[in-house]
């Protein structure tokens, strides 16, 4: 019998031609932005953990948790962490009990995985797994950097299981004016310089504008309710700093 993963790539992911100086200020579209986006990250890899511990005060470490618990699926259930960057979630989620497969365009990413998950290189917009063919989805911080934010979700719709769950994370926009000032003095002025001294410099300047990708939160809610998830569901934590996104496939 075929399992799920022999369908994905379990071995070192391919490498791929990258522009380490990627030094993108302006907010690309399209295949334009598949590409730079697969550049910055390939670049900022090797320290994009620290920078994120540093930069979130660790935060990060909760909200991915809550993530995992929000999913609430039952141990031995398979999910695809997407955009899985450096394999938090993957770990988050094998502790959890769960069976995590790790999947990201970027090489870089890919390559400085620890969790011990699975590993694809793929264009998540394309899952290669077969229709319903795994139990839940996670995403952490991603979704800003989709070219096609509707094809993504019916994308999910595709490869989860009728009833299985989706878990999806980004940073928000706080609905208080105090705090969503001084994040967006935090965000936009002290995360770009952190990420200057650490990593790359305009990788950091460009991930604060990419915040202006994301549509409000009753549109992204829409969005999956249609693409298949009727119960999807908006929730902000820590004040609105991040802004979490649930459902359960019809």
């Amino acid at each position: 019998m075929v399992g799920l993963t022999d369908w994905v790539v379990a071995s070192e992911p391919m490498a791929t031609e990258t522009n380490a100086s990627w030094d993108r200020e302006t907010l690309p579209e399209g295949e334009e932005k598949k590409q730079a986006v697969r550049d910055m990250f390939d670049a900022i890899a090797p320290r994009y953990d620290l920078v994120n511990r540093i930069m979130t005060f660790r935060l990060d470490v909760r909200w991915r948790r809550r993530t995992v618990r929000d999913l609430a699926l039952p141990a031995g259930s398979t999910v695809l962490d997407l955009a899985s960057g450096t394999g938090d979630l993957c770990i988050d989620l094998r502790e959890a009990g769960l069976i995590p497969i790790s999947m990201d365009l970027s090489y870089g990413m890919l390559a400085a995985d620890r969790s011990g998950a699975p590993r694809a290189q793929t264009d998540i917009l394309r899952l290669p797994v077969p229709d319903g063919s795994v139990d839940g989805v996670t995403c952490g911080f991603a979704l800003r950097n989709l070219t096609d934010l509707d094809s993504f979700f019916v994308e999910l719709a595709r490869a989860v299981r009728p009833g299985g769950r989706i878990a999806l994370l980004d940073v928000g926009v706080p609905k208080n004016p105090v705090i969503r000032f001084g994040n967006n003095v935090y965000f936009g002025k002290v995360v770009p310089k952190i990420g200057a001294l650490l990593s790359d410099g305009a990788a950091y300047r460009y991930l604060p504008k990419s915040v202006a990708y994301l549509p409000e939160p009753a549109e992204m809610t829409r969005m999956l309710r249609y693409a298949g998830f009727a119960d999807a569901s908006h929730h902000l934590l820590s004040g609105g700093l991040t802004q979490q996104l649930l459902g359960t496939r019809d």
